[in-house]
């Protein structure tokens, strides 16, 4: 039977009778992603202001988040549309960084951006339209910083663990893979969700994966099921995407979780992590002893 990478070209990245415990990645404030605790890193897709940051990241750590995102570089498909703050938004993650205790993920798409990424962030990631710009696995491999790699629009899960071993023979072995849909010609979704990936790559690397229901989805309606189903396939962690108001969203509103809705999902998320003995971290007090109070329609 065919597998999608038992072959010498992934000697890094492969699960191998000389390799075959798991990748634990560690990160600040005693955060672990590949571990018995799924890592949820959530935020909104672009950083938008200070404020709105700031308020986002506090809400979604109170929640059980352990690791928060928020673009400040965006590679959008239009040049007319928002393409993010920048090195303004750099200073507002670092900020929320230290205000909340939440280490950092933000996306880096031009090697001559990755020193100044690095000196910020906890995890650069790499975006699906990213996978397979060289040049730039190069140069986050070289900067021992953990790498965050989404899948590629149409990669097959060969070209994403070869893309990961670009990063991983730069001596960088901290690399964290991420599903988040591929382009198929279904269009009931942004992208189709290959939930087959989690399974067949937690089967044949010792890497760390992670699902991005956001993307796969594209309308937060259909966030909280593919989450479940994620994590029930085996997933390390999950990327959502929450926004305080998401129809004035500059980037992404329409799949994006509210921060009461993304409440709502954690603890949606909880009865599925203990059936497969996994473990969520624990909400803020206040937020444990709320009653139910918002309806995600698609995950009753």
């Amino acid at each position: 039977m065919p597998t999608a990478t038992r072959s010498p070209s992934v000697p890094l990245a492969a699960r191998s009778s000389a390799r075959p415990s798991s990748t634990v990645v560690s990160l600040p404030n005693q955060v672990v992603i590949g571990g018995p605790e799924l890592c949820i890193i959530a935020g909104p897709c672009a950083v938008e202001g200070r404020d709105m940051l700031l308020d986002t990241a506090r809400r979604v750590r109170d929640a059980g988040a352990t690791l928060l995102r928020g673009g400040a570089f965006k590679p959008r498909t239009s040049p007319y549309a928002f393409q993010g703050l920048g090195g303004e938004a750099l200073e507002m993650l670092a900020e929320a960084r230290s205000a909340t205790g939440l280490p950092v993920v933000t996306e880096v798409m031009d090697p001559r951006q990755v020193e100044r990424v690095a000196e910020v962030t906890d995890v650069l990631q790499i975006g699906a339209r990213s996978m397979q710009n060289f040049p730039l696995l190069a140069e986050v491999g070289r900067t021992r910083r953990p790498v965050l790699l989404k899948r590629g629009l149409a990669a097959t899960i060969r070209e994403l663990l070869l893309a990961a071993e670009h990063v991983m023979a730069q001596g960088n072995g901290d690399v964290i893979l991420c599903e988040r849909g591929i382009r198929t010609y279904e269009t009931a979704t942004r992208n189709t969700f290959d939930v087959a990936a989690v399974p067949v790559l937690k089967a044949e690397t010792h890497l760390p994966v992670l699902v991005d229901p956001s993307h796969a989805a594209g309308r937060a309606s259909l966030v909280c099921p593919l989450a479940r189903a994620a994590i029930a396939a085996g997933a390390d962690g999950l990327l959502i995407e929450v926004h305080p108001d998401p129809a004035t969203a500059l980037s992404d509103g329409d799949q994006s979780l509210t921060p009461l809705e993304f409440v709502e999902l954690m603890r949606r998320l909880r009865p599925v992590a203990a059936a497969v003995e996994r473990t969520l971290r624990a909400p803020a007090l206040a937020l444990e002893a709320q009653s139910t109070s918002v309806e995600l329609p698609c995950c009753a």
